[in-house]
């Protein structure tokens, strides 16, 4: 199948880059612990977890990259299929065929999902509140691959990452034309590694970025007033070998990053440094994205790059925030 070989050569190319040292612990930084596996999904039937967004109730709904698929899977691990994306022949991107990726869930329970195809299917769908037939709300460009994605419903904004153009994307709630809303070079793809802008949140007054080939988390500021246009790209960590989604574990800025190909969790400080907090030993496999709602962390693992046993599932841990 073409899609092994491409993300083999992606994971390649990204394990080749430098790791900078992690620093030192801190008597404030957040305790991950008690991880557990809860939903183990099927490898064969293309439902690698992609993405996530939290339910009320606590259940998780994941984006299936290869399965076109979105799911909600509770605390408790039973798995329902929510919506399939509509299939589309002469899919081709970067990884393959057509892929689901990043998710956003708005209030009323509205799901938001980000669609590479290739083709002019590409773009954000939408699906109602208890699932039902996506509807295609924006469509991108053919060869744009539009990976995580973030919302302000505040500001009725839907912003996506372009791994493949390295753009962000912002989208109007209701559906309509995309625009660019930030560029250059620190979002970009680099010539060894095709995938840039990878995962992407709205938090404080800023959206921040992750950027899979330059192994770097960043922070761009919105600005005021109502064009609420990008502010100067900051460089915020580095050395995040493999970094897909992540999460805030707070209201601060301290960030749990899911670091893909070397099957990590790493918790990122404020000040840019950063350490493990859990591996493939805790049942970690090619990690895609995180969330976090009150003392529970969620992670889900694609198993993308494993050749023997492949495990994508949904991980469960207990964050403990300590005080300084």
């Amino acid at each position: 199948m073409p899609r092994r070989p491409r993300l083999a050569a992606v994971a390649a190319a990204t394990a080749a880059l430098a790791v900078v040292a992690a620093g030192p612990a801190t008597a404030g930084d957040p305790t991950v612990s008690d991880p557990r596996v809860v939903a183990h999904f099927d490898f064969a039937a293309g439902q690698n977890a992609e993405n996530i967004a939290l339910e009320p109730d606590g259940s998780a709904d994941i984006t299936f990259v290869f399965a076109r698929q979105v799911a909600r899977v509770t605390k408790e691990g039973v798995t329902t299929i929510l919506a399939t994306l509509p299939e589309v022949p002469d899919a081709q991107t970067p990884v393959g065929g057509a892929v689901v990726l990043g998710i956003a869930r708005a209030h009323d329970g509205t799901l938001y999902v980000a669609y590479a195809t290739g083709t002019a299917e590409t773009g954000i769908w939408r699906i109602g509140p208890g699932g039902g037939a996506p509807e295609q709300i924006a469509q991108l460009p053919a060869d744009s691959f539009p990976n995580g994605l973030a919302l302000d419903e505040k500001c009725a904004t839907l912003y996506s990452a372009d791994s493949a153009r390295g753009v962000v994307w912002s989208v109007p709630l209701d559906g309509g034309d995309p625009t660019v809303w930030a560029s250059g070079a620190a979002l970009e793809p680099t010539a060894e590694i095709p995938f840039g802008a990878n995962g992407i949140k709205v938090h404080e007054g800023a959206v921040w970025v992750s950027n899979s080939a330059r192994a770097t988390l960043l922070r761009i500021p919105v600005g005021p007033g109502p064009d609420r246009a990008a502010g100067p790209v900051e460089t915020r960590s580095t050395g995040l070998t493999g970094i897909d989604d992540f999460a805030f574990t707070g209201h601060g800025d301290t960030v749990l990053a899911a670091l893909n190909q070397v099957d990590k969790l790493e918790l990122v400080r404020p000040d840019g440094t950063h350490k493990t907090v859990l591996t493939g030993a805790d049942g970690l496999d090619n990690p895609t994205s995180v969330a976090v709602r009150a003392k529970t962390v969620y992670v889900n693992s694609a198993a993308f790059f494993t050749t023997q046993d492949p495990d994508p599932n949904l991980l469960l841990a207990r964050i403990t925030k300590n005080k300084r």
